[in-house]
């Protein structure tokens, strides 16, 4: 047996052409992958499912091999990181440090928060606190990785050490350099919460769904991150596999629109909707409202000569959020905006009072209903077309 160590090492137990190794490299960084979105991120961290423990030690172990990461760091870590979003106590926010620290240095951001004892006592409850956490898991976690480094080599020989490297690099690259970097930097938005996530891809599936950032920012207790008909989130797919194997239970997901076109007044159900669909309906704003925004700010760069160097997708940025989130020149640059243009101004007042109303934690249902019916009398008192068009959408949600 002893002797025939050499032979596998230098070739391996699979003798497999060029393509079979990177197939089997992507599968294996695919599991590690998908062990990442479906235990890390949407159980422990967010609960939004329940796995069995048959499934959730799979987890762990292969986690335990591949990355070498601790739960409750993980968990802590993106708790902290939805909490503090874009702040400066954001551990990985490419808005405050740079996008190019988050991309190249996300590991080493992630591994500075980690040893932040405040960060896992605040942040990391309800993790496993097992005997193999702490005697295996977490007091070992190299241990694990060098375990995986044998069994490529065993399994592919020499090359199996090129095997490996991919999977040691594949969740610093994606997770933490391309997700919490690009994820907050560039892509699309279906919704408007108060961070910069961004959708990278509408189909989730080398990094298992991970891609639909905004989404999940959007409804950050969802256990299923597409939104649209045309967005994949192959994670979730898994994780049905898994509720029909008896290996998982799903607690929670996005609430879905609904629309009763014969309202005509908003009611109690008007307002439940619209809570719960607060991030839908500021991006349905931000779209009916896209052409009067863009006509409203070209005229008024040809009239006035200093908004001449003003980049218009900025001055539209300006008008859909809170006025809290801009810096000191960029509410100045807004304020000219609005004060030069009534119907500019008349769009970004209703926006705000808008927010406002779901901001009123105090006020009974019957309250939010007089002022949600009072507002889109406002709205369509504008005489301006696009508010007029939402306000009557508004009234159907049920």
């Amino acid at each position: 047996m002893f002797s025939d160590l050499p032979v596998i090492l230098s070739s391996g137990m699979f003798d497999l052409p060029w393509w079979g190794y990177v197939l089997s490299t992507l599968a294996l960084t695919h599991v590690t992958i998908a062990s990442v979105t479906i235990y890390l991120h949407r159980h422990q961290s967010h609960h939004a499912l329940e796995l069995h423990p048959i499934a959730s030690h799979f987890f762990r172990f292969w986690l335990w091999l591949t990355t070498g990461i601790v739960t409750k760091e993980w968990a802590s870590i993106h708790r902290k990181h939805h909490a503090k979003c874009e702040t400066t106590d954001d551990p990985h926010s490419p808005q405050i440090l740079g996008i190019r620290k988050v991309l190249l240095e996300g590991a080493e951001l992630y591994r500075k928060e980690a040893r932040n004892p405040e960060t896992l006592e605040k942040y990391g409850r309800h993790t496993p606190d097992d005997w193999l956490e702490h005697n295996l898991y977490s007091r070992h976690s190299m241990l694990g990785i060098m375990l995986m480094l044998i069994i490529d080599l065993l399994m592919f020989g020499a090359i199996g050490m090129t095997v490996w490297a991919v999977q040691m690099a594949w969740i610093p690259v994606t997770a933490a350099g391309i997700i919490n970097g690009a994820g907050h930097y560039w892509g699309y938005r279906n919704f408007q919460p108060a961070d910069a996530s961004t959708n990278l891809l509408p189909w989730g599936i080398l990094i298992g769904g991970e891609e639909l950032h905004n989404n999940h920012h959007t409804y950050i207790g969802s256990a299923k991150l597409s939104c649209k008909w045309y967005e994949f989130d192959i994670g979730w797919l898994y994780i049905r596999c898994l509720e029909i194997l008896g290996l998982a239970e799903v607690k929670k997901v996005a609430p879905k629109v609904r629309l009763d076109n014969a309202k005509t007044e908003c009611d109690v159900d008007t307002v439940r909707a619209v809570l719960a669909n607060r991030y839908e309906v500021l991006a349905k704003y931000a779209k009916l409202l896209q052409r009067t925004y863009l006509e409203e700010i070209a005229q008024l760069k040809q009239r006035i000569p200093d908004l001449g160097k003003l980049d218009i997708k900025r001055a539209k940025h300006w008008l859909q959020i809170e006025v809290d989130k801009l810096n000191e020149r960029e509410k100045l640059k807004l304020g000219l905006v609005i004060q030069t243009c009534q119907n500019l101004n008349i769009v970004y007042t209703l926006r705000q009072d808008l927010v406002a109303i779901w901001h009123r934690s105090t006020a009974t249902k019957e309250q939010m209903v007089k002022e949600l019916e009072d507002w889109c009398h406002r709205a369509e008192a504008s005489g301006i077309e696009a508010l007029q068009k939402f306000s009557r959408r508004l009234r159907c949600y049920a």
